[in-house]
């Protein structure tokens, strides 16, 4: 099978499309033939070395599935050959969806929405499932609470928003003004210009001094000491982001603040709630761009960089079989 495989760490002209075995499932694994896949901010900074220490080379990066099972392992009861399916691959495994067939173990794949293309499909697992950790497992966000999602127009703001409404939250984000309009027509409800207004005043403003119930980073930064300062009493911060420097939680410590830090985990069941909020039509998939496997270093160049598009927004498809 073809695959993009990095036998070393550094730029996106490190990616090599070659011919490499095809997997064969083991216990309870299926293998999957697939059909698309897409690109997180995970899989350029596994690219370039930032987790080195934790793979060992060569690696096959990508981190969302979406194609149709070919083999079933022994052991397999929930699945069969001809099912339409869709997941993230276990992190940090060094073998990723960047290839024409991948094996995952049944506990972590989830059927496809049926109203969803394989490129629509392949925007989600990761991005749809972290947003339904962050909101659900962690925060567990409820109706009528107040949330601020930090960078709505992202990979994974996106999805947070959509899944925040559907949870009956009332949306505050951030993003730049060109945004704006998609990002209330997915359902934020106040959408803040981080480039000329400042989002601590903003809120401050709107809720009369109360400020929000449970903020979501996905920006990092000063993020996780500032946004305290909005934060209601018995308040929830949640990030994915990685910690590189010491923060200042004073304003945090006076709210009674707790934090949560998400490094997502596969598993099926989180997978089918997003199958139903997609086939409710609650969920809908924002694919921007759409390249080709072997394009593949211009598809993280443009997440990374976005060099050819500076308001770039949603997601970046790779198609990969038919």
């Amino acid at each position: 099978m073809k695959a993009a495989v990095l036998n070393e760490f550094g730029s996106v002209e490190k990616f090599e499309i070659l011919e490499v075995p095809t997997p064969k499932p083991g216990f309870n694994d299926v293998l999957v033939r697939v059909f698309a896949t897409s690109v997180n901010p995970l899989d350029y900074q596994v690219r370039r070395g930032d987790y080195k220490n934790e793979l060992s080379l060569p690696v096959i990066t990508g981190h969302d599935v979406s194609g149709e099972i070919v083999e079933i392992g022994q052991g397999v009861e929930n699945f069969k050959v001809g099912d339409e399916v869709y997941y993230t691959p276990e992190i940090f495994k060094g073998y990723g969806s960047y290839a024409e067939y991948h094996c995952a173990h049944e506990s972590i794949i989830a059927l496809k929405p049926k109203n969803l293309t394989h490129l629509q499909a392949a925007t989600l697992p990761l991005a749809a499932g972290t947003a339904w950790e962050m909101l659900v497992t962690r925060a567990q966000l409820k109706i009528n609470q107040s949330i601020l999602i930090h960078g709505g127009a992202g990979g994974v703001g996106i999805p947070t928003i959509q899944i925040a409404k559907a949870m009956g939250a009332t949306i505050f984000t951030t993003a730049k003004k060109i945004h704006h309009k998609f990002l209330l027509e997915i359902g934020a409800d106040h959408v803040i210009d981080y480039e000329n207004e400042n989002y601590l005043d903003v809120i401050e403003n709107i809720t009369n001094g109360r400020g929000v119930d449970v903020i979501i980073d996905t920006l990092g930064g000063n993020t996780l000491s500032d946004s305290a300062k909005i934060l209601n009493q018995m308040g929830q911060v949640v990030t994915l982001v990685d910690i590189e420097k010491p923060q200042n939680l004073i304003h945090a410590w006076g709210k009674n603040a707790t934090y949560h830090f998400v490094f997502t985990r596969q598993n099926r069941n989180k997978l089918d709630e997003v199958t139903k909020l997609a086939e409710s039509g609650k969920l809908r998939p924002v694919l921007n761009k759409v390249f080709q496997l072997a394009e593949i270093g211009k598809a993280h160049a443009l997440l990374e960089f976005k060099e050819s598009d500076k308001d770039f927004y949603g997601k970046v498809g790779i198609e990969i079989g038919d």
